[in-house]
């Protein structure tokens, strides 16, 4: 990946699939379902910010009480 799209402040759909392991198709899904970060739309396309991804997979992190359960 470049310099200017890891220095973005935003993820495209397709970055934050690669980031969870899923497909872009996937995630689109989970967030018309609720379930992903809080994105925005930019003309065809749906960014997320880069913060808020890093706060949504830290609370996921959090509610995980099995994962916190196996660290303990």
């Amino acid at each position: 990946m470049s310099e200017t799209i890891d220095a973005s402040p935003f993820m495209t759909t397709a970055e934050l699939a690669r980031l969870l392991h899923k497909t872009p198709n996937a995630v689109l899904i989970m967030r018309h379902r609720g379930q992903a970060p809080r994105g925005f739309r930019s003309g065809k396309e749906v960014l997320f910010r880069r913060t808020a991804v890093e706060a949504w997979l830290k609370a996921r992190e959090e509610a995980d009480v099995l994962g916190q359960r196996a660290a303990a």
